[in-house]
């Protein structure tokens, strides 16, 4: 009797069990059918631009996220490539420039480059200063940004996060031997006055925009060339690291820590792909999906061709060529990443990544010390990725619903091209002029843009800080060993 029982029960359990798992998927599916018969009721009403500008802002949101977890990459970067001594003075800098950058370009920064000019509205903004001038997001002073139909907001952290870049990229062409309060001051007046300006000439309306048909998608010039020509015009200022030149012989002065310097370079790649996709400012499928591949496939190309250069140039496989070669893949692309081909992304990413081995090395012939590659990978393959928007250029509509005309390769003529190298000589100019006077200046003030020599010598982590990166590690710097 109790086994009869005890078998009922199980049956009873069974066909419960059974009922469960027919049940559960069945009204999991009647639930979806009901709730896309109300959304498509709500779609075909009003609701469907609600949707879109959702999506599109959480879209924008997200890419941004990634664009501010490079200051990450950037931090990471610098620092494996420098020496010990002066980690925590590399650290300091790329953690503090993003703080700076945003309130800068909330003073200044964002109304000089979107804000309506008026009669100067194509050299800058004359409106919106502090952020203000905002009424709503469609009766604003910012119309050069209408066309993104995501709120206001979220656009000026889109941008925002971009300007930090520019500043950051000059962090590591003037590594160890800045004052941190002259890289302090530089950083608030390039990201308040000088990076805006010509930003605005490009995204904000202005003259290369409107009048000269200079396209730059994503910021191989307006961002990647700025930051370089900024640290250009600093690294002459400041002169060489002690002990660089020698009877006018160049000597290496080895990165403390690679496998930084690589998790760096990894985080850039990565963020890179909210730096150029979310220059859609929409949840556009086809060209977020294209612009991964190409800015992807660059990066790749210019790993690959930055590998096999310094092998056959230096006999061996550099490791910090081949980080150098995938950022410059990255940089070259940015400009051109929705408007060319997979096909030609792979010729500018093969391209960067060649030049980026030969420029590192010119500029240290010329004794411009670069302890980290910056100017190379940011302001020659800047310039060579804005040209190659003139060369491979699909021609408007082709791939994306607005661009350039078609490139010199693609039966488009010079135009185009012509068009690119103005607006890489006049915002180099600018940028160069500018940085020269904003760094002179600052030299002024305070005397000196670099450290004293025995602090330098000492570690600017010490000097400048009061800390060590290691603390009670065995630390070697230049030849003498220090134990905490």
């Amino acid at each position: 009797m109790y086994r009869l029982r005890l078998n009922r029960l199980r049956q009873h359990q069974n066909c419960f069990s059974l009922s469960w798992r027919f049940c559960l998927p069945l009204t999991a599916t009647l639930f979806l059918v009901w709730s896309y018969a109300a959304v498509a009721q709500d779609l075909s009403n009003s609701g469907f631009n609600e949707l879109k500008r959702l999506l599109d802002t959480l879209w924008v949101v997200f890419t941004a996220f990634l664009v501010f977890f490079m200051n990450a990459g950037f931090g990471m970067l610098e620092t494996g490539f420098c020496r010990q001594k002066n980690a925590v003075n590399i650290l300091s800098k790329n953690l503090i420039v993003f703080a700076l950058a945003t309130v800068a370009y909330s003073i200044s920064g964002f109304a000089l480059m979107f804000s309506d000019g008026g009669y100067f509205n194509p050299v800058l903004g004359t409106q919106g200063f502090f952020f203000s001038g905002r009424e709503n997001d469609y009766n604003s002073v910012f119309s050069s940004l209408d066309w993104a139909n995501v709120p206001l907001n979220a656009k000026f952290f889109f941008q925002l996060a971009f300007a930090g870049t520019a500043a950051t990229i000059v962090s590591g062409a003037v590594a160890e031997r800045i004052k941190f309060l002259a890289f302090f001051i530089f950083s608030i007046l390039l990201v308040g006055v000088s990076y805006p300006i010509t930003g605005h000439w490009v995204w904000g309306g202005g003259w290369l925009q409107t009048k000269i048909g200079f396209y730059d998608f994503a910021g191989s010039t307006v961002v990647h060339s700025v930051g370089g020509w900024a640290a250009l015009m600093g690294a002459i200022l400041i002169g060489p690291r002690l002990g660089k030149y020698r009877n006018g012989q160049s000597f290496a002065l080895p990165g403390h820590n690679l496998s930084m310097s690589t998790l760096g370079c990894l985080i850039l790649w990565l963020g890179w792909f909210g730096f150029n996709p979310g220059s859609t400012m929409a949840a556009d499928p086809m060209a977020i999906t294209h612009i991964i591949l190409t800015t992807n496939m660059a990066a790749a190309t210019g790993a690959m061709a930055a590998m096999l250069t310094s092998w056959w140039y230096f006999g061996k496989p550099d490791l910090s060529m081949i980080v150098n070669g995938i950022l410059a893949g990255l940089v070259a692309i940015t400009a051109a990443c929705a408007f060319v081909s997979l096909g030609s992304s792979v010729v500018i990413g093969l391209i960067a990544g060649t030049i980026v081995v030969f420029s590192v090395e010119l500029f240290d012939r010329w004794k411009i010390d670069d302890p980290v590659g910056a100017i190379s990978v940011h302001l020659v393959c800047g310039i060579w990725g804005t040209l190659a928007v003139g060369l491979f250029s699909e021609g408007i509509g082709s791939i994306y619903s607005q661009g350039p005309e078609k490139g010199l390769f693609f039966g488009g003529g010079f135009n185009q091209l012509i068009a690119q190298l103005c607006g890489i000589l006049t915002i180099g100019i600018f940028t160069a002029a500018f940085s020269l006077v904003a760094w002179s200046t600052i030299k002024i003030v305070l005397g000196s843009l670099r450290v004293e020599p025995e602090k330098e010598l000492r570690g600017l982590d010490l000097s400048e800080h009061a800390l060590r990166a290691y603390s009670d590690f065995v630390l070697q710097q230049d030849g003498e060993i220090f134990r905490e």
